[in-house]
């Protein structure tokens, strides 16, 4: 029997084996398995230190039995299999009831693999029933002892169903039956890097002789996943670039809207608006994101370029991820542009929440040309949605959208520009990795006249008596005529708020139970000095009517303090809201807690931040969110946040996934990787544009970056 990267697991390995493996970690396929990477590697000879693991965890530990006793159970009939194990730096005890027939093979002495959740009994780290392998002293005798001692032991990421050493033999039994595989990179790029054929690689990163083998193999297929990967991104930009569209020059009515402006566009502001108008008036889409901080003026810029495609008579359509921040852009849009703007451009508000008559006059609009500007969310995309002469795509939060998404609004338009918008900066690794179809232009200076923001992690583990003194905090701010935002995490204590951190993204996140708009807000309303305020909430669950009436009385000062969930992340502009407290800080990611620290302090007041949290010091929690009030930068932060997360999620924990390929590559340490990758994709492209002088490469391509991870590609 032989086997290729897209047999399935089932024929080769079994029913039963095969959905252990799909339902553990989602692998069908023995490409798949084979990307299943080992975490780390363990020697026989010497035993790997494990001193401090956490309890709580799964593992697996290489270790030799020290003793083994029985002892008869005190409550119940029975006995009680004690193995004491030790690993060189320290003892774990292996505990078995009722299975005193373990001992004829647990003799000290013994050596192997022992897997399971580290626990604790009166003081002492144990596992309780583990799964374990023992080394074979028959191997040991076969094979010489040297060469079988410092053989390389790969231990997978494992599950309590399926053990590392399962996996393993899993994969040997798959290696034994791989064909020969075609090698995806040109052989002048092989031996230009000195890497080892594709096939050879996957078999020393499964099945090392020695320590040499798998470093040379995850070398080897680091550079294939970095390599595939650009020659995605850089084809792709060379298909749009390939692609004719309507040059959109800036003429007199983009120098009238440029010269009515009440303010100077910042330096960076105008070489952004020059990008964007020499991107519109080569004859070719423009793929442009620009990133700028929160308050870095990038409305401005991309109203900009909408007049600039409305004085060639086009239109835009901008797309925003919710009904709130599409009726934010649209306020924010109309007061930009002034009224004389306004009244030439005619901007329309299409969203699900329109009445059918509101909706129908906007939709006219939009077919006819009446309006030059359509702002609205997910609405835009639908078949009834037509535009008379489509220009400019602006797209804002790009991470909130799917590739389909983008095309679907793009294909009602004749190769319109695209604009996309973020708030979360984007570190250059990051935007090579992610956004390399795009250009990238960066505002990162803020308007003249922006006040820093203070903000203070407000540590309960320490100071649990601090919490009253941050409501004390609020009140005196709002008796000072101004207003308070009030963040949390979950909308009641059972429903979370879309993105927030998973528990497994929030390692060092305390167990404590989660503050929620549902019980923040009477217990905000019963504080004596809360007793004259008027305080209300806004959540993702409300009906967008009533979301959109709180946020204008908060705007409008009617309302003191709003509790509220991430809905208020991006967009939202309220000038008099001075204070910001964000309860269980540790529950949301670097850059959300940054871009929510950004509604504040946007007028004539300075912006206070508290970071309320129970995450303990010297945990991954604590330390994100005392990253965030250590610095307003957000390029240093976004930098900070990927040398804390966990290196499997800084390119997004879910759709990171086996599809796009992205297993072995960090873009924490790998920039010159990723730099050397995409030269030499820009180079081979650059003379075989369509990959026919390389159809293995293609074919990787094909199959590693389906529809799906195209779709992870846009996302992330």
């Amino acid at each position: 029997m032989s086997a290729g990267l897209d047999t399935t697991l089932q024929g080769i390995l079994g029913d039963r084996t095969q959905k252990a493996l799909q339902k553990a970690f989602g692998l069908s396929t023995v490409g798949d398995l084979l990307q299943h990477y080992p975490r780390r590697y363990a020697s026989r000879g010497e035993l790997t230190s494990i001193a401090g693991v956490p309890i709580g965890d799964q593992v697996t530990l290489v270790a030799e039995v020290v003793s083994a006793k029985q002892r008869p159970m005190r409550q119940k009939r029975g006995s009680v299999l004690e193995v004491v194990i030790s690993d060189g730096t320290g003892l774990v005890t292996l505990t078995f009831f009722n299975q005193a027939w373990r001992q004829k093979d647990l003799v000290p002495g013994a050596r192997g693999m022992f897997a399971g959740k580290v626990g604790e009994y009166r003081g002492e780290r144990q596992l309780a029933h583990p799964d374990y392998e023992l080394f074979s002293d028959e191997e040991a005798l076969v094979q010489n002892s040297e060469e079988w001692a410092k053989r390389p032991i790969p231990l997978y990421p494992a599950t309590s169903t399926v053990a590392s050493w399962q996996i393993a033999k899993a994969l040997g039994i798959v290696l034994d039956v791989l064909d020969d595989l075609p090698d995806p990179l040109p052989a002048t790029i092989t031996d230009q890097e000195r890497l080892l054929g594709f096939r050879e690689a996957l078999e020393k990163i499964h099945r090392p002789a020695e320590e040499s083998d798998w470093k040379d193999a995850r070398r080897t297929l680091r550079f294939h996943e970095a390599f595939v990967l650009q020659t995605a991104l850089v084809r792709r930009r060379l298909r749009a670039q390939s692609v004719e569209s309507t040059p959109r020059k800036p003429g007199e009515l983009t120098n009238g809207f440029l010269q009515a402006l009440p303010f100077s566009l910042t330096e960076d502001q105008l070489r952004v608006v020059e990008e964007i108008h020499d991107d519109m008036a080569s004859g070719h889409p423009m793929n442009r994101l620009v990133q700028g901080e929160v308050g870095s003026g990038k409305t401005v810029v991309a109203a900009t370029a909408m007049v600039t495609v409305a004085g060639t008579g086009g239109q835009t359509a901008l797309l925003a991820p919710t009904e709130v921040l599409a009726n934010q852009h649209f306020r924010s849009l109309v007061q930009t542009l002034g009224p004389d703007m306004s009244a030439r451009i005619n901007p329309v508000l299409l969203t699900g929440a329109l009445g059918a008559a509101e909706r129908k006059k906007a939709l006219l609009a939009a077919a006819s040309g009446a309006s030059q500007l359509v702002v609205g969310t997910h609405a835009l995309l639908g078949d009834t949605v037509q535009f008379a002469d489509l220009g400019l795509v602006v797209i804002d939060e790009q991470h909130r959208f799917g590739v389909d998404q983008r095309d679907a609004l793009r294909h009602k338009g004749s190769h319109p520009h695209v604009l996309v918008l973020t708030a979360t900066p984007i570190p250059r690794t990051v935007a090579m990795t992610v956004f390399g179809d795009l250009d990238v232009s960066t505002i990162a200076t803020l308007p003249q006249g922006r006040l820093p923001i203070e903000s203070h992690v407000v540590a309960l583990a320490d100071h649990p008596t601090w919490y009253p003194r941050v409501w004390s905090r609020v009140a005196e701010e709002v008796a000072a005529g101004r207003q308070a935002f009030v963040v949390t995490s979950a909308i009641s204590s059972s429903v979370r708020e879309e993105g927030e951190l998973e528990d497994e993204e929030s390692e060092g996140t305390p167990t404590i139970p989660r503050a929620s708009v549902e019980d923040t807000l009477p217990m905000i309303r019963n504080l004596p000095e809360f007793a004259s305020l008027k305080v209300e909430a806004i959540h993702g669950q409300m009906p967008t009517a009533d979301k959109d009436q709180v946020m204008q009385a908060f705007a409008a000062g009617e309302i003191d303090v709003v509790v509220a969930t991430t809905v208020i992340e991006v967009g939202i502009d309220v000038p008099n809201a001075s204070i910001m407290v964000i309860l269980d800080a540790d529950r949301f990611g670097v850059s959300q807690l940054h871009q929510l620290r950004g509604r504040v302090g946007r007028g004539e007041h300075p912006g206070t931040c508290l970071l309320v949290t129970h995450a303990e010091e010297g945990t991954t929690a604590r330390a994100r969110v005392e990253a965030v009030a250590a610095t307003l930068d957000g390029f240093e932060l976004a930098a900070a946040d990927l040398e804390l997360r966990r290196e499997g999620d800084v390119l997004g924990a879910s759709q990171s996934g086996r599809r796009s390929g992205l297993r072995l590559v960090r873009v924490t340490k790998d920039a010159e990787l990723i730099d050397r990758a995409r030269e030499y994709a820009e180079a081979l492209l650059a003379t075989d544009p369509e990959l026919g002088g390389h159809p293995e490469l293609l074919a990787t391509l094909q199959a590693r970056l389906d529809e799906r991870s195209e779709d992870y590609l846009e996302k992330n």
